[in-house]
């Protein structure tokens, strides 16, 4: 996987870097991006369910799965967003949108048959802090300001070089700079994002008033995924940065790229808060 994230990004690189060549300005491409983020922005609800299958439902479908959340809506004072059910046995959930009045939020059908109301409602309740934080334009915000500064490095480099006695090695110092850049700035978009989710699981103890239901649902979510077959895994793996537990789950190493803590010290951080809680 870290190898075909890299390979990827050296194909990306020589495009861009051929199109440069071909006389496309950075101002030119800065706009592309910028568009292209403004679409995924202003659609990412959109793109993500129908990557997903999910399928929004009404009360009259889920009339438990309404109730749940328009009651925890109400204690975290955010509007209702609309619901949606994915058809997997994978356990999870998600949260998309880019506000509290574009929300959506989706469970599948095996988080629901393996946990129960409580652990539902801590689940739920996490998600719903990622739309009140407005996680989804953060990390859109971010992603955006990473690739102008990978774009602004990599046109320094290649114009920055003097005569053209000097641009294949310009463009050879650029290819090499951009992807430096392009490295750290996904270091910490996954740093960003794992902090993120440590303040969704804070925000969902807070709004049902008991963190070891989270924990527990964690654990029993951790527990059940080694058994989803894993075609559905990697199916869904893509969308990890937007589950409340990753899909499939790497190395050390890859652990520097997850979006999400490591299950153990999200139940370390719970148990701590309702320490906190009971001396309070």
């Amino acid at each position: 996987m870290l190898v075909t994230m890299f390979l990827l990004a050296a194909v990306y690189l020589a495009f861009l870097a051929f199109l440069s060549y071909q006389g496309a300005g950075t101002t030119i491409m800065i706009i592309f991006v910028g568009a292209f983020m403004l679409i995924q922005y202003f659609f990412s609800d959109k793109l993500v369910l129908t990557s997903m299958r999910a399928k929004i439902v009404s009360e009259s479908e889920q009339p438990e799965l309404h109730q749940i959340i328009s009651r925890l809506c109400l204690i975290a004072d955010i509007p209702k967003p609309r619901i949606a059910v994915v058809n997997t046995s994978m356990p999870n959930a998600f949260a998309t949108g880019r506000s509290p009045n574009n929300a959506v939020v989706a469970v599948t059908t095996g988080i629901m048959n393996q946990l129960n109301r409580n652990e539902l409602e801590a689940v739920i309740a996490h998600e719903l802090t990622h739309v009140k934080n407005r996680d989804v334009m953060v990390m859109t915000i971010a992603s955006f300001l990473s690739t102008v500064a990978f774009f602004l490095v990599r046109y320094m480099l290649y114009f920055g070089g003097g005569g053209s006695d000097r641009r294949g090695g310009s463009i050879w110092a650029a290819w090499a700079a951009a992807i430096l850049v392009w490295v750290l700035s996904t270091l910490l978009l996954r740093v960003l994002s794992r902090y993120r989710e440590f303040a969704a699981d804070r925000g969902s103890a807070v709004i049902t008033g008991h963190p070891s239901h989270l924990a527990s649902a964690l654990m029993k979510i951790s527990d059940v995924m080694p058994r989803v077959p894993q075609k559905d895994l990697r199916q869904a793996e893509g969308m990890n940065a937007f589950f409340i537990i990753p899909a499939l789950s790497g190395s050390a190493i890859m652990k520097l790229f997850s979006t999400h803590p490591p299950v153990e010290q999200r139940i370390a951080a719970l148990e701590k808060i309702e320490r906190e809680m009971e001396t309070a």
